[in-house]
């Protein structure tokens, strides 16, 4: 019994790493949203409560905000720190944002077939003249299945994997794009970690296209 409570329990281990490599996440129900739906989402909205109207917009706080991401751009994703990951995290929270899911290949930062429509939408969306120029995060998650190491590094592979797409059939600048892994440390839905849904890689506008101009 214990022999096969053993290889049982491999088998286990195995299925869970196997599902832990596939990365993805829903947009409202609709596994591919249109260009025109993720523009939608990412555009700045206007600040019309008091609270909102607060310190985000004040031209200091931008400010800080634009420097804190000069910091950023450009740089490994890999070396960004566990602090750096958690103030972007913080600033992107009242952000213009969309989760997408976008699956990848088997133990792999390659983006499967299925996928290629929503990465390519993206790219339509992020050269559209309303949003290109402004600085966006594009974000790696994972579910809560395997390793914490692992699934940092999971993360981080993919978003650079997205960055890479991006720049290279979508002409858009490599400055504008900052890529943070949060590998299972930022779920979705906390209650079911195993959930296709905490895989995921989230958009965001940072909007200091305007706050630069």
């Amino acid at each position: 019994m214990t022999h096969l409570n053993k290889l049982f329990g491999l088998k286990a281990m195995t299925l869970a790493a196997a599902l832990s490599m596939t990365a993805g996440l829903a947009f409202a129900g609709d596994n591919n949203p249109s260009a025109s739906q993720i523009l939608d989402a990412l555009k700045p909205k206007p600040l019309t409560r008091g609270l909102s109207a607060g310190p985000q917009a004040d031209p200091t706080v931008q400010a800080k905000e634009a420097t804190f991401l000069n910091t950023v751009r450009n740089r490994p994703t890999r070396s960004l720190s566990t602090g750096e990951r958690e103030q972007i995290a913080e600033l992107a929270a009242s952000k213009p944002k969309i989760d997408l899911e976008i699956q990848f290949d088997y133990n792999s930062a390659d983006i499967a077939k299925t996928s290629v429509p929503s990465v390519q939408a993206l790219g339509k969306a992020l050269s559209d003249p309303a949003l290109k120029g402004s600085t966006f995060v594009v974000a790696g998650h994972t579910d809560a299945i395997g390793g914490e190491e692992y699934n940092q590094g999971l993360s981080e592979r993919r978003a650079d994997t997205i960055k890479k797409y991006l720049i290279q059939n979508y002409g858009l600048a490599g400055g504008d794009l900052v890529t943070v892994g949060y590998g299972k440390t930022r779920l979705k839905d906390a209650a079911n970690g195993a959930d296709p849904v905490n895989r995921r890689v989230q958009v965001v506008n940072m909007d200091t296209k305007t706050a630069a101009k």
